[in-house]
C-alpha cells in the first residue's frame, strides 16, 4: 500500500480559498486512482473528488462542482485539492485516499481505496 501524507489544511473566512495536497510515498502517485473525502464532525466521512490513474479524468460531487478542483502536480506525482468559495458548510476534515483501480462506479464508496491520509483540517468561520 501507499503512504498518503495530507497538507495545507487550515481556518479560512467565508468566500476564500485553500489549497490542498496529498504526498504520496516513492512519488508514485500517477499509477494510483486517487480521491479526496472529508468527514464533518457527527457524520460520515463523504465523497469530495476523484482523479483516474494517468489519464487524469475527474469526477466531484454535487456539493463542491465548480468550486474545487482536483489535479495532479505532474513533476511530484503530489494529488491537490484547490478549493475556493469556501463556505461554512466545506469545514471538516479532508482525508486522502488511493487504489490501484477502481471502477467508475465505485469511486464514492469509502471501501474502494486501499491507501489513506491521516487528515487535515479546514475549518470555514462566517
Amino acid at each position: 500500500q501507499v503512504q498518503l501524507v495530507e497538507s495545507g489544511g487550515g481556518v479560512v473566512q467565508e468566500g476564500g480559498s485553500l489549497r490542498l495536497s496529498c504526498e504520496p510515498s516513492g512519488g508514485a502517485g500517477r499509477r494510483y486512482a486517487m480521491a479526496w473525502f472529508r468527514q464533518a464532525p457527527g457524520k460520515e466521512r463523504e465523497f469530495v473528488a476523484h482523479i483516474r490513474a494517468n489519464g487524469g479524468h475527474t469526477y466531484y460531487d454535487d456539493s463542491v462542482k465548480g468550486r474545487f478542483t482536483i489535479s495532479r502536480d505532474n513533476s511530484k506525482s503530489t494529488l491537490i485539492l484547490q478549493m475556493s468559495s469556501l463556505k461554512p458548510e466545506d469545514t471538516a476534515v479532508y482525508y486522502c485516499a488511493a487504489s490501484d483501480y477502481i471502477i467508475l462506479s465505485a469511486i464514492r464508496m469509502t471501501q474502494s481505496y486501499k491507501s489513506w491520509g491521516r487528515g487535515t483540517q479546514v475549518t470555514v468561520s462566517k
